[in-house]
């Protein structure tokens, strides 16, 4: 990397399926309890810090290593989302979030020939 220190932001996918959105982040050597995902004001935050400290214990030396870690991602939500029913699961260093669509907003699929004149 150029900038050693500049923050890793990781990369995310925003997708519909099912009539519903889905995110899709990946971000792996976390765990569960490392991310903060709040909403508010229709905005969606996805945060995580991480903090670890080594230390190695040698007959000639003491080796500490610390290492920090965190981002944090801001997504404006459509109002179509129902809000009550987001969910989220962490699953081999990927981050899925389900944003379902309320029912009054999904659209039926029509189909009509239109013949030409």
């Amino acid at each position: 990397r150029a900038f050693p220190n500049a923050p890793i932001v990781p990369a995310v996918n925003i997708f519909t399926s099912n009539g519903d959105y889905n995110l899709t982040m990946a971000v792996p050597g976390l765990k569960k309890e490392d991310f903060k995902i709040d909403f508010e004001d229709s905005l969606l935050t996805i945060s995580s810090e991480k903090e670890e400290e080594k230390e190695h214990i040698d007959d000639r030396y003491t080796r500490k290593e610390y290492n920090y870690s965190s981002f944090s991602r801001t997504f404006t939500l459509p109002t179509e989302v129902n809000v009550d029913k987001i969910e989220a699961h962490y699953v081999d260093g990927v981050l899925k979030i389900k944003m379902p669509i309320k029912e009054e907003f999904k659209q039926t699929t029509v189909q009509k020939h239109i013949s030409i004149k």
